[in-house]
């Protein structure tokens, strides 16, 4: 195609091959993975389909990550993965700001339902623990769902999706994909109200510009692990507890409140003075 046909399709926002690829290469990378692991808890009990999760998941970040065959996409999984070593500078900004990303998430959580009545029957649908019999295996079952979450949505939509789309369009239209998709695909849960919108999508895109700003995507797999551990242990399942806070329309504003938006707003403060110190530390052109 000559360069002014190239230049007019990219005027008019047609899709290109690149973005297309992208999400159908991406997308199956996020949720086949991800699928493995209610397989071997249903079928082997939390012990044993622990230990063979967590071996799947070094195998599956082993070759994501350009490992064993094929040969000729060693390159192209590389680099979708954002294989790179992280000086120890940039190591401590990533995870001060995935800490500061897991506690942001759980804190607009909080935020939201003092809004509006938590419906916890909404949010426990599908995520039932009870046929694990002891507490610790239920939460060695919470970690593990976590890991595989955090494992294998962050290598497809961070990594095979963003990646390729970064380096052919720029990180903003790479980072509003990835984003959409994640919360387009986060959409099809019992607990995705409209109220959720908001904080999935702009959960996938802080770890969109996380992943963008360190080059890896450790840092938010760390990130996404550490919320998702309080999603499933709390809000998901129950087993830590429950939240019983009422709307501020019931009991007006008070300290619960106001400690929640203090937290959202550090958080938030501590994500960004953290990504603007990684592109410091590793200066971008686009």
């Amino acid at each position: 195609m000559p360069a002014t046909a190239r230049s007019e399709r990219r005027e008019l926002g047609w899709p290109s091959p690149v973005l297309l690829w992208s999400i159908v290469i991406g997308v199956p990378v996020a949720l086949v993975p991800a699928n493995v692991w209610p397989l071997l808890l249903r079928g082997l009990g939390v012990p044993i389909a622990s230990v063979a999760e967590g071996i799947f998941l070094l195998v599956f970040l082993w070759w994501a990550a350009g490992g064993g065959p094929p040969l000729t996409t060693r390159v192209a999984r590389s680099t979708a993965f954002r294989t790179v070593t992280l000086a120890p500078s940039q190591w401590a900004w990533s995870l001060l700001a995935a800490i500061g990303f897991a506690v942001a998430v759980h804190a607009a959580i909080v935020l939201l339902f003092r809004l509006m009545p938590f419906p916890a029957e909404a949010f426990r649908q599908g995520y039932d623990f009870s046929f694990i019999p002891t507490r610790p295996l239920q939460w060695l079952a919470v970690v593990m769902s976590a890991a595989s979450a955090g494992v294998c949505e962050e290598t497809g939509f961070r990594g095979y999706m963003q990646r390729p789309i970064e380096l052919r369009h720029g990180p903003s239209p790479a980072i509003v994909v990835s984003s959409l998709l994640f919360m387009l695909l986060h959409l099809t849960k019992g607990w995705a109200l409209i109220g959720m919108v908001p904080i999935v999508l702009g959960a996938g895109a802080l770890l969109g510009l996380l992943a963008w700003a360190s080059g890896s995507l450790i840092p938010g797999i760390i990130g996404h692990t550490l919320m998702d551990v309080g999603l499933f242990g709390f809000w998901w399942t129950g087993i830590a507890g429950d939240f019983t806070a009422r709307p501020i329309q019931e009991t007006g504003v008070d300290g619960l409140f106001l400690a929640a938006c203090v937290t959202l707003t550090i958080a938030l403060c501590i994500i960004w003075f953290a990504i603007r110190r990684l592109l410091l530390l590793s200066p971008r052109t686009t």
